[in-house]
């Protein structure tokens, strides 16, 4: 007697989640909403685990992260298999289903109906301790990021409105030492009056290199202005606080660079990965962080590409054939990690560089080449943390 299946579905949200259990046929067994409570959820688990008694039963969910963490976590521990559809996946697939309106009963519905008809699902990728850790260091290194362009971008804004020589005369983004110098003089008159030498002194005491050099520019760009631009008393102030923040979003950032070196070099596969030419802690990382620090999770090294975006797909119709585009649904993250660890291996690894120019001789532009240099490092990344094998460039010549 064949075994009966379930498919259980969760439409995942912040405080709360909805679920509807599924059979072979599609008929509804079960829809229930619970908080994102660890008893209302163990309940919810419970009840699920009691209808399929003897069932196969599988779970899916539309979130792998955030609120639906916990609920995650509990299936993990009780040995639920759980599969993961994206939110964009199961938008697109609602279109097909009777009816314009939208509930998370009919979501989780959808969910599990999807579950129950695709083949092509991979179960969640949960990760091990470090990978996790290194996810959320990334997630928040990269917002950091963020915050620091955005407000350098505001601080150049300002300053150009009442100081655009001093705006021209420094790269506010790479020079510490123009950030010092902004906290403590903004104006034209404020930096002639204090002079170069002891601009310079001020500077060096602060914590300034190339004091003088700095101190010279700025009085230089405070010579060439004589006119008082309305407002500049206030916008030099909020120079002075955005010039702070700057240096505050820098000190954190060098904060959660060195957690994530630490993290990411007690990672079995961290010696491995750091072999491989372009590959530096921080691009590690985030590659660890994408695929969860296991290779095994992923049936096959073209199911990884496809993960990343590096395997094109075809969009042939009627006599068009051979048209090969990049998906639309793919890890943006993991992409990145791979495309930029291309990037630098052309600059310093010979291999990669002859590989990249024998595409480029083949009629790829650029952005093509590295990705087909990406593709091709990634099947060589993937049987080195397979085998827990260094990158060795004699092996990757002959492959390649």
């Amino acid at each position: 007697m064949a075994v009966q299946q379930l498919w259980a579905g969760v439409d995942a949200g912040k405080s709360a989640h909805h679920c509807v259990v599924i059979d072979a046929d599609g008929k509804r067994l079960l829809s229930r909403r619970v908080i994102n409570d660890e008893q209302q959820l163990g309940e919810l688990l419970a009840a699920v685990t009691t209808l399929a008694g003897n069932s196969d039963l599988t779970w899916a969910i539309d979130l792998n992260h955030g609120g639906a963490a916990l609920l995650i976590a509990m299936l993990a521990d009780r040995d639920q298999r759980l599969l993961y559809i994206p939110g964009r996946t199961v938008h697109w697939a609602s279109g097909t289903y009777r009816g314009d309106g939208k509930t998370d009963a009919k979501d989780a519905a959808i969910i599990a109906d999807q579950a129950r008809m695709r083949r092509d699902l991979q179960p969640l990728r949960i990760g091990d301790e470090t990978a996790t850790e290194l996810r959320i260091l990334t997630s928040r290194r990269t917002d950091l990021g963020c915050d620091r362009t955005r407000a350098i971008n505001r601080l150049r804004a300002q300053l150009l409105e009442y100081f655009p020589a001093l705006e021209r005369a420094f790269d506010l983004r790479a020079s510490k030492a123009a950030l010092i110098l902004l906290t403590g003089y903004q104006t034209p008159d404020g930096i002639r009056r204090i002079g170069e030498d002891r601009l310079a002194a001020w500077l060096r005491e602060h914590g300034a290199r190339v004091s003088a050099r700095v101190a010279a520019t700025a009085v230089a760009a405070a010579s060439a202005q004589h006119t008082t631009v309305v407002g500049e008393r206030l916008a030099a102030a909020m120079v002075a606080r955005l010039a702070k923040e700057v240096m505050d979003l820098d000190i954190e950032i060098s904060e959660i660079d060195a957690m994530i070196e630490a993290r990411f070099r007690r990672h079995r596969h961290a010696a491995t990965i750091l072999s491989m030419p372009g590959f530096g802690v921080l691009l590690g990382a985030e590659f660890l962080a994408a695929t969860g620090g296991d290779m095994t999770a992923f049936a096959s090294v073209d199911r990884l590409a496809g993960v990343a975006g590096l395997a094109p797909v075809p969009r042939d119709s009627g006599r068009v054939s051979g048209n090969l585009r990049r998906p639309r649904r793919y890890d943006r993250r993991l992409l990145r990690a791979c495309y930029l660890a291309a990037q630098v291996a052309i600059i310093h690894d010979p291999v990669s560089r002859t590989y990249y120019q024998r595409k480029r001789t083949e009629g790829k532009n650029h952005t093509q080449a590295v990705i087909a240099l990406a593709r091709r490092r990634l099947n060589v990344l993937w049987a080195m943390m397979r085998t827990d094998t260094p990158y060795r460039p004699e092996i990757r010549a002959v492959a390649a």
